[in-house]
């Protein structure tokens, strides 16, 4: 009877174990997916930067573009060599070829200010709010609920950095960051 009451003990405690890392696995599993959306985000803002760079790359290159034709036209031979290497390298461009015109619509889209995610928006709006103090990123990480774990807190303080980068925010010494002044 003695062994039954102690194997019953060690189930208990295992499970008591177990529900204790459930509980942990689930925060970890939420600041996580935080952090995977501030990602996503960032990742879809940069794709728009290069989208509208490579617009801006294909414009003044349109004019070599219109060469070549001519070239083939006199029948020099660079000219054919050319051509089948283009078509080659054609597949790896992001954006338009060289022989689109930008759209009026796509030079507007490359001057709208950008949409940042959701972790960008809300430190810029803590920042508003706490006007010219100076705060640690872990302060923001707890003042955005995101204080949870160290990935979380890291989240915060690499979006701090590129605020930092874009001076939205201003660095005020190690570690601390404050409002950029409008």
């Amino acid at each position: 009877m003695v062994s039954a009451t102690r194997a019953t003990h060690e189930i208990e405690v295992t499970a008591e174990s177990l529900q204790e890392d459930l509980a942990r696995l689930e925060i970890q599993k939420r600041a996580l997916e935080r952090e995977l959306a501030a990602v996503a985000a960032h990742l879809d803002s940069v794709q728009r930067a290069l989208s509208a760079l490579t617009v801006l790359m294909a414009e003044p290159s349109g004019g070599r573009a219109a060469e070549q034709p001519e070239q083939a036209k006199a029948g020099t031979p660079a000219a054919t060599p050319a051509s089948p290497a283009r078509k080659q390298s054609a597949p790896r461009q992001a954006g338009p070829t060289q022989k689109e015109k930008p759209t009026p619509s796509s030079r507007a889209e490359a001057d709208e200010p950008r949409s940042y995610g959701a972790l960008t928006e809300q430190i810029l709006e803590y920042f508003a709010g706490v006007g010219d103090a100076e705060v640690r990123a872990r302060d923001v990480a707890a003042a955005l609920g995101r204080d949870t774990d160290s990935g979380s807190i890291n989240a915060v303080r690499s979006t701090l950095d590129r605020l930092v980068g874009t001076s939205r925010v201003r660095r005020a010494g190690r570690g601390l960051y404050r409002a950029q002044k409008s």
